[in-house]
């Protein structure tokens, strides 16, 4: 019975067969001791033509059934884990699929967008219309023939507000919602080619490990399922031995173990790769600083993979693999390490390095912050000897256009990425700016200052607003907390007052009006009886807020 059931796995079609054996054979078929009937004979249920005959009309049913695993025996056929095509087979079309995961994530409604944004910022509608426009567009562009695909590009936007109206946020909120790479510099940070510092090449270079980051979380999920399939047959490899080196009862006694959680303190002995968990690549194992050179540079970066794939730099691992360490552990840490390691093994047949560059130029949102503090007024005739000025100026002329940058995971275009310029233009106007950048940011928006009622709204109107959050922080000491609708009133009040006496900060204002209300409570919350109550009134704030008031009076006397 055991040669006819090993000639089945060999078949063609053997995970077919493995599954018929499951569903149609009895489970004396399947036992290594021949049972006999009550007659002396062998049971008919278990001669070969009808196990035959069970294939044959299992191979026939439906594939929905066919692909389902019957995880109540745990028995697994080798061809659904180990065979070396369905695996690269499977690889390649999670690839495929992810690819189209995150070009399908762009194709919400321009309402769609709004809604949710409305969810978590106060007003501001035109900015909001133009990033949902722009994320639209994206989808559209997808939809386009391939010979006009070529042609459209982003167009990139500058939004223009005072500090604290939003502009952060609702850039940061678009790239959560298109799940796309997103990165947010400061337009101050970089300095002219030449001078030494930071030049604007870095802006793809850091994008380039966010798109890494993402892609390779975004694989981790996808692949989890299979890999949790594989962790309990390592496990028990561990316990037992490989499966198939006959010890088949003890193997079974053991799974059984497992699944009904009696095993979870046995400990087991694992080798860990000392990376695992790790900066993925990031010249973390000391390959780059052996060789010496830029860790941006694609020829480190070769030299990098290929010594990971010999075994690493002076690691103790062997050959052909990455340095390990033998950690011995409980089955239930063993778990999720044994995990990490399966997700490592099977991430290794996806190319992320392509995906991720295909993720940045394709979806890729570049944030500049400040980008007025690079401009210098045109109205003296003096030429700014600022590293960080008009240089920087012309250095992002390229980058924002389209050009090429080389990283350590490739050649990446920016030709498609999307850039949002944003500045509060106090001390210059935005045709300051040098002419061909303007014209790279062809989209202009202005946002609004916010007045009383829109600092109102923000204090009650986002999903995770400042007194939610005091609620909540104050409720882990077991004391309930309640604000006033007049004491929000006054709050917004005196924050709208400070900021039109002593500097307009925008929403940021809140924060510190709220800290000195809440700083006797905070102080006292972890002495109060439980379930006891307090209340925020009108008298209150006022009371808290009375010796800032008084201050900002008094500042407008002094010389």
């Amino acid at each position: 019975m055991l040669l006819a059931t090993s000639a089945f796995r060999r078949g063609r079609s053997s995970s077919c067969v493995a599954r018929a054996l499951r569903q149609r054979a009895s489970p004396q078929f399947l036992s290594t001791v021949s049972d006999k009937n009550d007659d002396g004979e062998d049971d008919a249920t278990s001669s070969p033509a009808d196990v035959e005959d069970a294939t044959a009309a299992d191979i026939t049913g439906s594939s929905d059934a066919g692909d389902t695993l019957d995880e109540s025996n745990g028995l697994v056929s080798p061809d659904e884990t180990t065979h070396p095509d369905n695996e690269g087979e499977s690889a390649a079309s999670a690839s495929t699929n992810n690819n189209e995961d995150f070009l399908t994530t762009m194709s919400l409604r321009p309402t769609e967008v709004v809604n949710e944004l409305d969810r978590h910022i106060v007003g501001q509608p035109s900015a909001k219309r133009a990033v949902a426009i722009a994320m639209r567009n994206r989808w559209r562009r997808r939809q386009l023939p391939q010979e006009l695909l070529k042609e459209v590009t982003p167009r990139n936007v500058l939004m223009i507000g005072p500090t604290g109206c939003g502009k952060t946020e609702v850039a940061r909120r678009m790239a959560k919602l298109s799940d796309a790479p997103f990165l947010k510099v400061e337009a101050t940070k970089f300095t002219e080619v030449g001078y030494h510092g930071r030049d604007v090449d870095q802006i793809v270079r850091d994008l380039m490990d966010v798109s890494m980051n993402l892609t390779k979380k975004r694989q981790m999920e996808k692949l989890r399922g299979e890999a949790k399939l594989l962790v309990e047959d390592r496990i028990l490899d561990m316990l037992s031995g490989p499966e198939y080196s006959g010890t088949k009862g003890q193997r079974e006694s053991f799974r059984s173990m497992l699944q009904e959680g009696l095993l979870e303190n046995q400990e087991l002995e694992v080798d860990v790769p000392e990376n695992l968990g790790g900066a993925g690549g990031k010249d973390g194992d000391g390959t780059v600083l052996a060789f010496g050179g830029d860790s941006n540079s694609m020829n480190v970066q070769a030299m990098t993979d290929l010594m990971k794939k010999l075994g690493g730099v002076g690691g103790r691992g062997g050959r052909g693999g990455p340095p390990t360490e033998r950690k011995k552990m409980p089955i239930s840490e063993a778990r999720e390490v044994i995990l990490e390691i399966e997700l490592e093994k099977l991430l290794e047949k996806v190319d992320l390095k392509k995906e991720a560059v295909t993720a940045a130029e394709e979806t890729g949102i570049v944030f500049i912050d400040e980008i007025d503090k690079i401009c210098s007024s045109r109205d003296f005739n003096s030429k700014s000897a600022d590293a960080s000025a008009e240089g920087v100026q012309r250095d992002l002329l390229p980058l924002v256009e389209g050009t090429t940058i080389s990283t350590k995971y490739g050649n990446v275009n920016t030709d498609y990425m999307l850039f949002i310029g944003s500045g509060a233009f106090h001390a210059v106007k935005p045709s300051d700016m040098l002419p061909e950048l303007q014209g790279r940011l062809p989209i202009r928006v202005e946002l609004n200052g916010l007045t009383e009622d829109d600092l109102y709204k923000i204090l009650t109107v986002p999903e995770a607003n400042l007194v939610r959050q005091q609620i909540e922080l104050i409720k882990t000491e077991g004391v309930k907390l309640r604000f006033e609708d007049e004491a929000l009133r006054q709050i917004a009040k005196t924050a709208a007052h400070l900021n039109r006496t002593v500097e307009n900060i925008g929403a940021r204002r809140l924060h510190t009006v709220m800290e000195r209300i809440m700083e006797e409570i905070s102080f006292q919350a972890a002495e109060m009886e439980q379930d006891s109550e307090v209340v925020v009134t009108k008298d209150l704030v006022k009371e808290r807020l009375s010796d800032i008031l008084t201050t900002s009076d008094l500042s407008k006397y002094i010389l």
